[in-house]
């Protein structure tokens, strides 16, 4: 039975976080927190609380935290904020704020 975390309107472009998902998928809990504190990546922060926040799940449901797997890292679009950069001679260029929803599951091996 998989454990699951979703961090839902996470402040960054689902095309970053999407690299980092990539990262930890499959890997054991204990390789895939290692992997998110030695990336430099903006999203591995966002990756990290929501892997532990799966384990914490886990750990909830009585479930072996020692042989969990991450079986699906997946990075959703959330909504996007539009914003406007005033520009020379009335002109304006849009700024597209986006945000995405980051669901982990781990699951016992």
């Amino acid at each position: 039975m998989p454990y699951t975390n979703t961090h839902r309107g996470a402040r960054i472009s689902p095309t970053k976080a999407r690299l980092v998902a990539d990262l930890i998928r499959g890997k054991s809990v204990d390789d895939a927190l290692v992997t998110l504190m030695m990336s430099k990546k903006r999203a591995a922060v966002f990756m990290k609380n929501a892997l532990n926040a799966a384990v914490a799940n886990a750990d909830q449901a009585e479930a072996n935290t020692r042989s969990l797997r991450v079986s699906e890292a997946r990075v959703d679009e959330g909504p996007t904020m539009k914003r406007f950069q005033p520009k020379d001679r009335g002109r304006a260029h849009p700024i597209m704020k986006r945000t995405c929803h980051i669901t982990i599951s781990v699951d016992e091996a």
